[in-house]
């Protein structure tokens, strides 16, 4: 088990956070006195799945509440109409620009 001020913790979090994922606990102190304790987390307490694991990772965020991606994938894929342009005005409109060099 290792020990760290906040300052130095601040200082070197990825070196303790490194330690962390390898299964050690860090202590942590203020004025030489125990404050907190990280450790890793435990198999009940680490959600499953391919995106808990992109979140343990670091390379995903959560969503801010549970279901906020599903509620949006939902409402721009499935309740939305379908949307056309029968005289092409998107295209038109598209190549404009480009040609204009925005």
């Amino acid at each position: 088990m290792k020990k760290a001020s906040i300052s130095i913790l601040k200082a070197h979090l990825s070196r303790y956070v490194d330690a962390v994922k390898s299964g050690e606990e860090v202590i942590v102190t203020e004025r030489g006195r125990p404050v907190a304790r990280l450790g890793p987390l435990g198999e009940a307490q680490a959600p499953a799945g391919r995106v808990a694991q992109l979140v343990r990772e670091g390379r995903m965020r959560p969503p801010a509440r549970p279901g906020a991606v599903l509620d949006v994938l939902a409402r721009r894929y499935v309740d939305a109409p379908a949307q056309t342009d029968p005289h092409g005005r998107s295209l038109a409109a598209l190549l404009e620009e480009r040609e204009e060099g925005r």
